[in-house]
């Protein structure tokens, strides 16, 4: 069976995660991108997407959080976070600025319905956390603000998603109505709000780190993250990257009582599109390539391209041979001939290594394990979000699960493998590779009707073929993959 080259339909949503909300990204949208054609094997039948859940961490690890009484006026000087927040509701009125102030620039930015809100604030900020206010004070030059507005945001990327808390950002009529500041600060803030979806790998990063980036990247580091629904091992897990995004310790909003005082913040976070950066949207100029650069620079890590078969006179060098690593899991969707499929790879020509990351291993160990390959391959699931830490022009083979779920691991890793630089191979478990044939028999409707269990909601779809399902993959199927990922790397 050939490969082909095809330009995959993408969906407005990944399903293949349990989103309260629908992704930011519109198919109108997504038609006007030009998309680089990526891989795909074709199965005899289609196939799946994945989602992780992360066991409960007994101890969490130690995070540089500010308590909520440990700083004074004098002796705070921390930077306070800047995210691109949007609003998502306005007092006095309808929303939008009246007709005495219409050169006045909101400062909430409403998207619709799905995008979250976001509020880039320059001035006096004035933050109260434990009543969830951030106040906008006039300055005295200005005689006040005969119009103020108010807007409630909830911080988080996905706007509808449950169990976050919205903020509520107000305009001040006049600088006396401001309560007085317990702490300066000559940075700005950035108000954000962990928890929702994350402790799955692909969300830690989809919802919160690449939006965090791309609203952090301009401050340099200058710039203090005040945190809504803290989650302390997220802090650990990804202390290095944080630490790059802010110089400064994090504030525990939701547990600090003081009034803090910021010369400008951003409240809320937006991604441009699960897991990517889309280079024309707001704010500009950033792309999937600067931020793998960004954690390979956090990192340490050496290697921002794969290794080359041919050398400098065009001629391959036989005893080259580059490195594969096969991500095993242990949850449904492992690879049940695992083994089976090494020895091919090996015979195929490549040195392989399994990666098996356990949930609280160090971010920056086994990202040098994924650097140090040319090949990364494994069945859908959260653990194919290490394609982050593969140098650019690496090659990366996703294998979809049976039951039509092509759209999912196109949404969630195809578009942003091809985002990032990568060389993307798409193959579809056809249903001679599914373990469901052996559980619930041929004549089940998971297995001899994909698109009823489709029809009848996300929780089957994810039920059968995310929870129940493991690959034995067709290694006759499966060769030609492999020998033109060898081929791609001649290239």
């Amino acid at each position: 069976m050939g490969i082909e080259l095809t330009c995959a339909a993408v969906r407005r949503t990944s399903p293949g995660h349990a989103h309260t909300t629908r992704s930011p990204i519109t198919s109108a949208v997504e038609e006007k991108r030009q998309q680089p054609p990526a891989i795909e094997e074709k199965p005899p039948k289609p196939e799946v997407a994945p989602e992780e859940k992360p066991p409960k961490e007994e101890k969490p690890p130690r995070v540089d959080v500010e308590g909520p009484h440990a700083e004074t006026d004098e002796d705070q000087k921390k930077p306070v976070p800047d995210d691109d927040g949007r609003s998502s509701g306005i007092s006095g009125g309808d929303g939008v600025a009246t007709e005495s102030a219409p050169a006045k620039k909101p400062a909430c930015d409403i998207q619709g319905p799905w995008a979250s809100d976001v509020c880039d604030i320059d001035g006096d900020v004035r933050i109260h956390g434990s009543a969830g206010t951030v106040l906008i004070a006039p300055s005295i030059e200005s005689g006040g603000n005969p119009n103020p507005q108010e807007w409630r945001v909830r911080p988080y990327s996905r706007k509808h998603q449950g169990g976050i808390k919205e903020v509520t950002v107000r305009e001040l009529a006049s600088s006396a109505d401001a309560p007085a500041c317990d702490v300066r600060s000559p940075v700005p803030a950035m108000v954000l709000a962990m928890g929702g979806l994350t402790g799955n790998y692909w969300h830690d990063f989809s919802d919160i780190m690449i939006p965090l980036y791309l609203q952090a990247a301009r401050f340099e580091g200058e710039v203090q993250l005040v945190v809504e629904n803290i989650q302390p091992w997220y802090v650990g897990k990804y202390r290095a990257i944080l630490r790059r995004l802010s110089r400064h310790d994090i504030v525990d909003m939701d547990r600090d009582d003081r009034v803090r005082c910021f010369p400008g913040a951003v409240v809320g976070i937006r991604m441009h599109k699960e897991f990517s950066i889309d280079p024309a949207r707001e704010p500009l100029g950033h792309s999937m390539p600067e931020f793998t650069a960004f954690l390979r620079e956090t990192y340490s890590l050496p290697r921002a391209a794969p290794a080359r078969l041919a050398g400098a006179d065009g001629e391959e060098d036989e005893r080259a041979r580059p490195r594969m690593m096969v991500i095993s899991r242990r949850h449904p969707r492992k690879l049940v001939n695992l083994d089976a499929v090494v020895a091919l790879a090996r015979r195929v020509g490549f040195e392989v290594v399994i990666g098996d990351p356990p949930f609280n291993v160090d971010v920056g160990e086994f990202a040098k394990e994924v650097n140090a390959v040319d090949v990364l391959v494994g069945v859908h699931g959260a653990g194919l979000t290490n394609s982050l830490f593969l140098p650019t022009g690496a090659v990366f083979i996703q294998i979809n699960p049976y039951g039509k779920m092509e759209h999912i691991g196109e949404v969630d890793f195809g578009i942003p493998a091809v985002d990032m630089g990568l060389k993307y191979i798409a193959y579809s478990a056809g249903v001679e590779e599914t373990t469901l044939v052996d559980t619930l028999g041929r004549d089940h409707p998971a297995v001899k009707d994909p698109e009823s269990i489709h029809r009848s909601g996300w929780g089957k779809v994810a039920e059968y073929y995310l929870g129940k399902q493991d690959v034995r993959l067709d290694l006759q199927r499966f060769e030609p993959v492999l020998r033109k990922a060898m081929q791609l790397l001649r290239e």
